[in-house]
């Protein structure tokens, strides 16, 4: 148990003011939501009103929320042990005959590690933005600086949402807010849209995460069939009474959609292509927010997992997979955000890859994810800041030397980088050899398997980005060479690289500090793991490993090491040509081709959607409007027939009634009926 946690129920054991301002202060919980979203929709009904003064809102919502955040947070760690877990009941929602569903809110330490995570770097996000964005033009929507205010409305609605996502009680407050982060990421990935790139990024990321979204729906509709609820504390009280065979279908759907949602394979073409929205939204969705989702969908549902062995192989099979796909994609690419979001899609590996070991690893997985969230969003806007500086260029093979230009962002950046490769005594030292420990902590061929993954992606992870800051910072200044072959007639398109104004370094220097500092105190004395034990039960460690404990860590840090090496032999000591190379070995092609992720998705489900679609279209035009229209032809000829026989003189209407009497007189003469 924490220092904070002893600390704060001794208080709350003691002096019943405190409990009862701590009461006070979670039965407001849901101003952590109101905030947010009441900035989304002043923004947005405003309109133009509210262009010179919408950013400043957006921020002070999303800051307000932190600070609630971190008053709610302190309550909870200071409630006596087996007290931090609280249902905050609002209103009813859907009471409909069985199903009952109330929006309420759950109060509980996962919840309350998500909450700062999201509204303390989404805070850092938005003050970066004010600086990015402030002079949003080039066509992108069409006016200068008028549509600042309108990103901020979204940026506030995707952090209102992900807080209903992982403040509810119930699988369907999840699945509200669920979607209403899908929502949002579409309308920031295709912020600019004057661009099609953009537009037809969005269109991806909406449609393959509704792939996901039909597995998490499903997954819901088993429980409530099954147990005629969706609330979590009933839902996991009661998994025991649902038979393997469900309990097996519920967890793979509910990986379907964390799948979705992550990036995870083979759903994870979207997530490099949502680089297509500002940096200040790749930050946003990569870091701290809508990536990590399915990570908290299989932490929640934990109670599920460690009931499902098939289950949990699953997610940790995912995981594995995952983690060396986006590896060694991020390789091949010259796109430096490209490249760092496939970096995103392998760390969510390592994180799926933890929490897939059940017990052993959730709260592993969620350490690594804080870490990542400082790290991650640091190197996203370091990006951005290269940008800025860089008339908004992202290939790489066109930097070179920027170190000397922009010290302060080369500085966080370098922080940022070393965390992410595990550097000794950094944050992603601590999260990610803990991991890679717990995977050699499986028993049989899984600890070898799963262990081996791990370190080896580590490994190529200490290359391509090792690589990306070579060719970034260092080397040759190939931007020089281009602007010497451009002049003087692109003098427009020359590069003048500088330093990023203060609003956009600040919240960069914040970050970097957590990428140094997050993971030693996150894993000193078991700080996070205790206080996250009453949402994830307690962490079972390995008694044995495939290899020894003590040189796991060392083989990692060496491998990481041989990684560093290799980049710099392969970039540092070679001049980097400005244009790509196209005769590379069949394996760099491969990496290019998303290791056929994008083709693996055309044939599992764009074909079939498009062949679906077309069956549908022929059938409503031949056999439902075929029909309707056959019909129709029918009655209209017929009646074009009877229609000749209104003629309008009397004479033909008395010839017609005569014969028509004759008929029936004669035909009762037939049957013998007397006339």
């Amino acid at each position: 148990m924490t220092a904070m946690m002893t600390t704060g129920a001794f208080l709350a054991g003691t002096n019943p003011d405190v409990v009862s301002a701590a009461g006070g202060i979670q039965q407001n919980a849901w101003l952590l939501v109101a905030f947010p979203a009441l900035g989304a929709l002043i923004l947005l009904v405003a309109g133009r009103r509210s262009n010179g003064w919408g950013h400043i809102l957006g921020c002070a919502t999303v800051i307000a929320s932190f600070v609630y955040g971190v008053l709610l947070f302190s309550s909870i760690a200071g409630m006596p042990e087996g007290g931090q877990v609280r249902e905050l009941h609002m209103f009813s929602w859907i009471p409909v005959n069985a199903l009952q569903v109330d929006f309420g809110l759950r109060l509980d330490p996962l919840a309350m590690v998500f909450v700062l995570l999201i509204t303390g770097v989404g805070s850092l996000i938005h003050i970066y933005s004010i600086g990015y964005m402030a002079h949003d033009q080039e066509g992108r929507t069409g006016r200068d600086n008028t549509e600042r205010r309108r990103f901020f409305a979204y940026l506030n609605l995707f952090v209102a949402a992900m807080l209903v996502l992982v403040l509810g009680n119930s699988f369907v407050t999840l699945y509200l807010g669920w979607e209403g982060v899908g929502l949002a990421s579409y309308l920031l990935i295709g912020f600019w849209q004057g661009r099609p790139s953009a537009a037809a990024a969005a269109t991806k990321a909406f449609v393959m995460n509704r792939v996901g979204d039909v597995g998490l729906a499903l997954a819901i509709f088993l429980l409530f069939a099954n147990l005629g609820t969706t609330q979590y504390t009933e839902v996991f009280a009661r998994a025991g009474e649902l038979t393997p065979g469900v309990l097996l279908a519920i967890t793979l759907l509910l990986l379907l959609g964390a799948c979705g949602k992550s990036g995870q394979v083979p759903l994870q073409a979207w997530l490099p292509d949502a680089m297509e929205g500002p940096t200040p939204v790749s930050a946003l969705i990569h870091a701290a927010t809508m990536v990590t989702a399915g990570v908290y969908l299989i932490a929640r549902s934990n109670p599920l997992f460690t009931l499902s062995p098939g289950g949990q192989l699953a997610v940790t099979i995912v995981g594995a997979v995952t983690l060396l796909v986006g590896c060694i994609i991020g390789c091949a690419y010259d796109d430096i955000k490209k490249v760092l979001a496939y970096s995103t899609v392998s760390q969510i590996g390592y994180m799926m890859l933890a929490v897939g070991l059940g017990p052993a690893g959730y709260a592993l997985g969620i350490m690594h994810l804080l870490t990542h969230g400082f790290f991650k969003a640091g190197l996203f806007l370091g990006a951005g800041s290269v940008m800025h500086g860089m008339n908004d260029e992202v290939d790489m093979r066109k930097f070179g030397g920027l170190y000397r230009f922009m010290p302060i962002t080369f500085a966080t950046f370098g922080l940022g980088y070393l965390a992410l490769i595990g550097f000794p005594f950094l944050s992603g030292f601590y999260s990610k050899d803990a991991i890679i420990e717990a995977a050699f902590g499986q028993e049989g061929w899984r600890g070898w398997v799963f262990g081996g993954a791990a370190m080896l992606g580590a490994a190529i992870t200490a290359f391509y980005m090792t690589r990306l800051v070579l060719m970034t910072f260092f080397g040759e200044k190939r931007w020089e060479k281009l602007n010497a072959e451009n002049a003087p007639g692109g003098a427009d398109r020359a590069f003048h690289p500088h330093e990023s104004p203060a609003v956009m370094t600040a919240p960069m220097i914040v970050l970097a500090v957590g990428s140094v500092a997050a993971g030693m105190f996150f894993a000193g004395g078991d700080r996070l793991v205790g206080f996250l034990a009453p949402s994830l039960g307690e962490l079972h460690e390995a008694e044995h490993t495939a290899i020894p404990h003590a040189m796991i860590p060392v083989l990692t840090v060496a491998l990481s090491a041989l990684g560093v090496l290799i980049a710099w032999l392969v970039v540092g000591r070679k001049p980097v040509p400005v244009e790509r190379p196209e005769r590379v070995s069949p394996i760099v092609r491969a990496a290019r081709a998303d290791l056929g992720g994008n083709a693996l998705n055309n044939l599992l489900a764009v074909r079939p959607t498009f062949g679906l679609a077309r069956g549908l279209v022929t059938v409503d035009q031949k056999g439902v409007d075929g029909t309707v229209n056959g019909i129709a032809g029918f009655l209209g000829f017929s009646s074009g027939r009877l229609r000749r026989l209104q003629t309008g003189f009397v004479r033909s209407y008395a010839l017609s009634m005569l014969l028509g009497g004759i008929l029936v007189i004669a035909a009762l003469m037939a049957v013998g009926i007397p006339t």
